[in-house]
This record gives C-alpha cells, structure tokens and sequence, in this order.
C-alpha cells in the first residue's frame, strides 16, 4: 500500500520544515510505500523545505518519495491526507484586522480567532480552503483534511457545512493550558490526565486527574489559584483566573487566546502591542513596513539591537532559525502537533487518543449545537475521529459559545450566499460592536481593503 500526503502551504519556513519532519519520523507511516508532496506558490520557500525533508529522509534511512509542485490539484489529486496551513501576506493583513476595527471603536483583543477582525480572517482562508476541499471532493474525495490554518472553528465549520470532506482542526492551544496546570500543581505532563471542551482558543477543563494516584486535582488547583500573587503571570493568567472563579473551570490557552470571545478582557489583556506602528508614518500595508506581532508582553525582546534595517522585508512567518530542529544528540524533535498521531491511526487501524480536535460537535456537548464545529478530545482509527460525549458546559460559558456559533453559521451563510448583508449581521452580534454606524463603516473600509482578497459579497 502506499500512503499519500499532500501538503498545501508548505513553504512556511518554519512551520514547513517541523511538520515534514514529523511525518519522516514515523515508523508507522514509513512501513508503506510513502509519498509526501510539497504544494507551495512560493517556490524559493518551496525548495529550503524540501531540502530539508530530503535530509531527515536520507538520515532516518527513509525511502520516502519527496517532490514538490505549484499546482494544488496536482499535489492532491489521489491524496490519502491533505495538510493545509495556509495565510496570504499573514502580517499584512493581520495588521488591518487588528487595527481598522479598533479604529471604530472595537475593543477586541488581537482578532485573529475571535474578535470581528477575526470575520475578514476567516473570509479570507474560507474562500481559499473551501475551494481546496471542493477540489478534493473530485481529485480525493476520501481524503481527510487536516487543517492548521486559523481561525481553526470557522474555516472547518465552512468545509464541514459547504463540502463532503473528512476536516479537522489541529491546535495546541489545550496542551498550553496543560503547561500551565503541570506548572502550577506540581505534577509532570506525564501523570496529568485532562478532559477539555468548548472551541477552539475557548476550552475548559471538565477534568483533571492525577492518573497515578487517581485524584481529582481540581480542589488543589482552587486552593493554589486562591493563594497565587495577582500579578504572577498577569498577563497569561490572569483572566483565566477570573472564569475559573466565577465559572468553576479552568480555560486554556491563556488570557489572549480566550479573551477574543468576551468584551471586558481588555480590562486584563493588553493588546496595543500587536502590530504597533506609529500611524503618522503611514499604515504598514501602505508602505510595506510590517511590523511584528506581538502576543504577550513578557515575551517584547527588550535587549534587541536599536537599530532595525526596514529596507529588509519581513519574512511572513519567521525563518527555520527561529526553531531548534535537532537535539543536542543530533536526533530530531518533534513539533508536538498530532497530525502525524492522526495519520498514523487511521493508516494501522491502531486506536489513538487525540488530547484535542476541532470537529462538528454532533451531540459530543450536549448544549451546543450540533453544527457548531467544537474542539474536544477524541480517539481516532481507520474509521476515522470520534469524539469524547463530554457532559454539558457550565450555562454562561455555554452561552456566550452559542453566541459564536451564530456567528459562525452567519458568516459561512455570507460566504455561501456571497451576501454582504449576512456578514454585518455577523459583524453586528460580535460582542465587541458597540455602534451601528461604526460597524458599517469598519466593513465597508475591510472590504475595500481587502477587496483582492475577499470572496465577493453583495
């Protein structure tokens, strides 16, 4: 048998390298006969990560056939696996996302997930992924797609509503969140057993267990949150502390991930940084400057050299010295993604549990419905993913999820429908739109900004 993966975006230069070299060090993977096709319009990209998948292929003894192609449908076509991670001008665009909404007003925190900046992203990757997968329906329409791209629920729930294909949403927002409680209860990753639900960037805890000894670790964490400085980690946890205590669960990933989704996390969240730029010297995507993005304070690099070259074009998404890819003993690490988790089940038929998955929620949370694509932890095998029955989520945070969910059904329906009016019906329930006339505005001057890049709406 052979086994085919075709991945679509595979120029990133640094998530690219990492991703190819998971798949190499399967041993599972490689008993077939293995394809791996590169798919990339940047083929400078392009060619740094096939070298570098050559390598690990020749170092691991691989037999590995590694080719690349521009072309989409050529890359998919007969495909056992489409991996897509895909952002055109990421940071050119993430700018405007960022900064028009709050132009008007609009306290979102980054608009990347959630936030109504995260609308125009959405749009955006729908209109390209979508079509990837209609694509597949005629080229491999037994492929499963495995979605990197954000914002993760929205683009999934398009392909999982418009199309016949298999697609899962992969993130590590959930192990973050179990970074943070090995950290603070002082028990290895390794002996944390954890249950996680909602969506994507806006999980919950539904347990947490010691698996050695068996114990519900949630009345330690109570006591330790109870007891902790309010300034330790402030801008990671501090939000998150505040829904522990007043919604009795731990969220993950952290303040700036999961206060997207509500209006007051401002009041705990400091976003000014993201793109910042001083406006008098023009915006970023009018003279090509692009800042970076920053997404928490305690990560701003205040030794950096005072001098910056801005006749050197930011790379999009960094470079493969951005990452370690080898150990000190020159073997080669892991990304900590499940893609290769996933893949491996369904070729073996061997039962694989998956910590968390972003798939159509099909009753696994009872009050949520059951279109509404949800992340929830599953086991996957040659049958495919089957997500965990998790039991209902606490009534607030339920409530502010379906609030997304007509979000998301709305915004899916203006892509369908090409309907302008649906999408500011989307625009006008996002709980950071304070102004009718100020969200008018903000989507017209969007979609004049992003008139090339947008699917049409009238």
């Amino acid at each position: 048998m052979m086994t085919k993966i075709a991945y679509i975006g595979a120029g990133s230069l640094q998530f690219g390298p990492i991703i190819v070299q998971d798949i190499l060090m399967s041993t599972k993977l490689a008993k077939n006969d293995l394809e791996i096709c590169l798919m990339d319009i940047e083929k400078s990209h392009l060619d740094h990560v096939m070298n570098h998948g050559q390598y690990v292929n020749e170092k691991l003894g691989r037999n590995a056939k590694i080719w690349t192609t521009t072309d989409s449908d050529e890359a998919i076509k007969k495909a056992d696996f489409v991996i897509c991670a895909l952002e055109k001008d990421r940071n050119v665009y993430w700018s405007q996302d960022f900064h028009i909404p709050r132009k008007y007003g609009f306290k979102q925190v980054y608009g990347e997930n959630g936030g109504v900046g995260s609308l125009f992203h959405a749009l955006r990757n729908i209109k390209v992924i979508v079509g990837l997968a209609r694509k597949m329906e005629e080229l491999c329409p037994n492929a499963m797609l495995l979605n990197f791209s954000n914002p993760e629920h929205k683009i999934c729930e398009a392909v999982t509503r418009l199309t016949s294909i298999k697609a899962v949403g992969l993130c590590h927002g959930v192990f973050m969140g179990r970074d943070q409680l090995s950290e603070l209860l002082d028990v290895p990753l390794e002996d944390l057993q954890t249950k996680a639900c909602g969506i994507n960037h806006f999980t919950w805890f539904q347990e947490i267990r010691q698996i050695s000894t068996g114990t519900d670790l949630y009345p330690k964490l109570k006591e330790i949150e109870q007891k902790g400085d309010w300034l330790a980690k402030w801008h990671e946890l501090a939000l998150g502390r505040i829904l522990f205590r007043r919604f009795g669960q731990w969220p993950s990933p952290a303040s700036n991930h999961y206060g997207e989704y509500l209006r007051w996390a401002e009041e705990f969240v400091i976003p000014q940084l993201q793109f910042f730029y001083d406006p008098y010297e023009g915006h970023p995507w009018e003279n090509k400057q692009i800042p970076e993005g920053v997404y928490t304070v305690d990560r701003v690099d205040y030794e950096r050299e005072w001098t910056k070259d801005w006749s050197k074009k930011l790379l999009p998404v960094g470079s493969t010295e951005d990452i370690e890819l080898e150990n000190e003993d020159g073997s080669f690490k892991s990304s900590g993604e499940i893609a290769t988790l996933i893949m491996e089940a369904v070729v073996t038929d061997e039962k694989q549990w998956l910590e968390a998955v972003n798939v159509p929620n099909n009753g696994a949370i009872p009050n949520l419905p059951n279109d509404l694509v949800v992340e929830v932890p599953a086991y996957c095998d040659a049958s495919g993913i089957q997500p965990i029955p998790m039991q209902p989520m606490p009534e607030g945070v339920a409530a502010t999820i379906r609030l997304h969910a007509s979000i998301h059904q709305l915004l899916v329906e203006a892509y369908q429908e090409q309907s302008k009016d649906k999408l500011l019906q989307a625009i006008l329930i996002e709980p950071t739109v304070n102004s009718y006339r100020n969200a008018v505005d903000m989507c017209n001057e969007m979609l004049h900004l992003q008139k090339d890049v947008l699917p049409p709406l009238h």
